[in-house]
């Protein structure tokens, strides 16, 4: 008897309502004085406001800080020769510091690369414990090998890539 009426409440719960009785409504309110408009859902509110209901797909609300509360926008004046100057030395520094790391991680790539090569050993390396039984381990072994010595030398190729976009470096007396 209890589950009958369970089975029954559930049924008329989802046969009953549609996907309309799980939506929310949603009203426009237009601010006075040609102010942005306010969207809420509480109906009572709405009239009282005069406000229209939002129908015909779904509505997504974001809000945003007022003007007021923004954080403030910082705009670059060319101040004079000094501020100039000044930019452009903060430039070379960090085009410096960027291709200084740029290079660090170029010679690590080319040593692992080396040591990569070396170990592949021109697509015959060395079998390693159970691969002298498995030959399939030793196929896999030198694929995976191949491929990450590929993926090695592509990221030397974007590494060089880089640090050819960089201004050349300039000599410091």
């Amino acid at each position: 008897m209890k589950h009958t009426f369970l089975f029954s409440a559930l049924s008329l719960l989802l046969a009953g309502t549609g996907s309309a009785a799980w939506a929310q409504q949603v009203y426009r309110c237009v601010g006075a004085g040609g102010a942005a408009p306010e969207y809420i859902n509480n109906t009572k509110e709405a009239q009282t406001r005069n406000c229209k209901l939002v129908s015909g797909g779904n509505v997504t609300v974001v809000q945003s800080t007022p003007a007021s509360k923004a954080a403030p926008v910082r705009v670059a004046t060319a101040g004079g020769p000094s501020g100039a100057a000044s930019n452009s030395a903060e430039q070379r520094a960090r085009d410096s510091d960027s291709r200084a790391i740029l290079e660090a991680e170029l010679k690590k790539a080319e040593a692992k690369l080396a040591e990569q090569q070396k170990e592949f050993n021109n697509g015959e390396p060395e079998k390693q414990g159970i691969e002298g039984r498995n030959y399939q381990r030793y196929l896999d072994r030198v694929a995976e090998m191949k491929e990450s010595i590929a993926r090695n030398q592509s990221d030397i190729a974007g590494l060089k890539r880089e640090i050819s976009r960089l201004p050349a470096p300039t000599a410091t007396n």
